[in-house]
């Protein structure tokens, strides 16, 4: 679990094709005191830390990964988002993030606004309804509050703290960056649709449980 709070920018060192792609990542998190199979977000994806040298470390990305995230296209120099895994007891200041990309889009828009910098995001259908003005989403790993949501785009704003310590300043018209939705909004439409779904019946135990809810 993390907060969206990035942490670092970790520049790609090399990428190791094969059955599982291999990338080594320079850090200034202390890699070195990594415990081997914790897990850090990269660019929003969780990922399992499998050895570590210096400053860097090593994770793997499954061909699943490499399907669903944009890591597929990280290339030695790349820059990354990091964030090491949350620990009980420490300040929630994100929002809740479990590093499970759920889709890819790409920037649509970028513009100056005062001190701050718009970026305008394509909005894939079926991430629409977990999408609310002011709610949370995570984009590469950072967790920012969505200022307009359309019915194929929605814009968030960067203060110049994040424009500093992340990498999606630097994004272009056309790039593709890692989206994940807000947890909490993805359980409210599952139990909405439940309560909306055909025969009417609404929401009852037999129908929580058929769904995976308690077990």
């Amino acid at each position: 679990m993390f907060t969206g709070l990035i942490q670092d920018i970790g520049v790609v060192e090399r990428v190791i094709p094969g059955g599982m792609t291999d990338l080594w990542i320079r850090t200034a998190l202390g890699a070195r005191d990594f415990a081997l199979g914790e897990s850090i977000a990269v660019d929003g994806a969780c990922l399992t830390v499998v050895e570590r040298a210096g400053d860097s470390f090593r994770v793997q990305a499954a061909p699943e990964t490499l399907r669903r995230t944009t890591l597929g296209a990280r290339q030695p120099g790349s820059r990354v988002n990091l964030e090491r895994a949350l620990a009980l007891g420490d300040r929630l200041g994100g929002h809740l993030v479990a590093g499970h990309v759920d889709a890819v889009s790409e920037v649509l828009e970028t513009r100056a606004e005062g001190g701050s910098w718009v970026m305008v995001f394509r909005l894939p259908a079926e991430l629409a309804p977990f999408f609310i003005e002011k709610g949370s989403v995570a984009i590469d790993g950072i967790s920012l509050t969505v200022n307009t949501v359309g019915t194929d785009r929605f814009s968030v704003q960067l203060i110049p703290e994040t424009q500093e310590r992340t990498t999606l300043r630097s994004r272009g018209v056309g790039e593709r960056v890692n989206l994940e939705g807000d947890m909490i909004g993805k359980y409210v439409a599952r139990l909405v649709s439940l309560r909306q779904g055909p025969g009417g019946g609404g929401l009852s135990e037999a129908v929580l449980k058929a769904a995976g809810f308690g077990g």
